[in-house]
């Protein structure tokens, strides 16, 4: 199943693009004769213009706070996975944010449109959007997404725009290359069958990433616009967008265990889990991971400010937790539990988490966050509570990890 945000269509269009920039038979570090072909550049180069334009589109006709300026006094507090950066950036004064918020709209409403253009804009467009990946990347953890949204963008540059990163003697053996190339045409014309077929397969290629725009273009163009959509089975051709509205407030749901026989007794010492990235203890900083990515945490992000019953993944991982699963335990950074009996309860707890202010008392100790109780998320959960769950979902039961 393809995720919801995107990435993984997007992933899908660059590499469907990508098979048709190299050579079918040659293996030659500079072949003769390549394929590049202009419709599969102006093909990337018509992917960044969608996915950049579908994301500027849906801010301006989502949340307020995007047309306010506002957005960008709580995004890196509430985006799913914060790095450290983003807590100093979260500090800025407020009118940095809304000139933030500004040049987000002019990287995504605005450039979008020289990198349909000849080559001087084109260069421009590219430079706007890689640098505006960088700071993307810099600002967050949001996995191989940026470094995925560059790539087309290499598309808006020419050989001579990459001439500088090849010694002079490799330089010197393309110049040669295309001087014979040129001489052999010029002296002796002949058809090469390999080349005209794989033009007119490109010029095909083209026709198709045309058709298949036609109901993405309807969407950009739309008042209802849709993200993350697709209007083809294999994904070739898709529309993209993110942050449509932004979260303002960061709430975490917190997994706890416990020994106690009476999960409701005020005297049950209940223990923390804490997961690889996410928020959860305080005390910790916000880690660093891109471009790697824990799915994981950021489906807790979502559950977050949703119910346990619109994720029942989630009651499944707190079953898991009740055995301790080697599997589920895999894919969080500290299991109270380790290397014990499994606890006899699981429950969730719901918590408002903000940054703590720097330069203030609220930051004694090095903390990163502060937090408070909002209210409980999932009540507590036994294996014996929970065998009616496994019966109705057609889940099987885990088997309990004895030490």
């Amino acid at each position: 199943m393809l995720d919801s945000d995107g990435w993984e269509s997007q992933l899908l269009e660059t590499g469907f693009l990508a098979t048709f920039l190299c050579p079918v038979w040659s293996l030659r570090q500079m072949p003769r004769k390549t394929p590049t072909s202009f419709i599969i550049i102006m093909g990337y180069r018509w992917l960044i213009f969608r996915i950049m334009l579908g994301a500027g589109l849906i801010k301006i006709r989502g949340d307020k706070c995007w047309r306010d300026l506002t957005c960008m006094n709580y995004h890196y507090e509430t985006q799913p996975v914060p790095n450290p950066m983003s807590t100093y950036m979260h500090q800025a004064p407020e009118a940095w944010h809304k000139f933030e918020t500004l040049s987000n709209h002019f990287i995504e409403l605005v450039a979008p449109f020289l990198l349909l253009m000849p080559r001087p804009f084109c260069l421009l467009g590219g430079a706007f959007q890689i640098l505006f990946q960088v700071v993307l990347i810099i600002s967050g953890n949001l996995s191989f997404l940026n470094w995925l949204t560059i790539l087309p963008n290499l598309a808006c540059y020419d050989d001579a725009s990459y001439s500088w990163m090849f010694s002079k003697r490799v330089l010197k053996q393309v110049a040669e290359l295309q001087k014979s190339n040129m001489n052999n045409s010029t002296s002796a014309p002949s058809i090469d069958i390999g080349m005209y077929i794989r033009r007119v397969f490109n010029i095909g290629v083209g026709l198709l990433v045309a058709y298949l725009s036609i109901p993405v273009v309807q969407n950009l163009l739309s008042s209802r616009q849709a993200m993350n959509t697709s209007f083809d089975p294999l994904r070739l051709v898709n529309t993209y967008g993110a942050f449509g509205s932004v979260t303002k407030k960061r709430t975490e749901v917190i997994f706890q265990g416990t020994y106690s026989n009476d999960p409701y007794s005020p005297n049950a010492v209940w223990e923390e889990y804490e997961f690889k990235c996410k928020p959860g203890n305080v005390m910790r900083r916000p880690c660093l991971i891109s471009p790697y990515h824990y799915r994981l945490d950021w489906l807790m992000w979502f559950a977050a400010f949703q119910s346990f019953n619109q994720n029942p993944w989630l009651v499944h991982l707190a079953i898991k937790l009740l055995a301790n699963d080697e599997d589920a335990v895999s894919l969080i950074a500290y299991n109270p539990f380790a290397g014990k009996q499994p606890p006899k309860f699981i429950r969730a707890e719901h918590y408002k988490y903000r940054y703590t202010k720097l330069g203030t008392n609220e930051t004694v100790g090095g903390a990163w966050w502060k937090r408070k109780y909002i209210k409980n998320y999932l009540p507590p959960l036994s294996m014996q509570s929970a065998k009616p769950i496994l019966e109705q979902m057609g889940w099987k039961k885990p088997k309990i990890k004895q030490n």
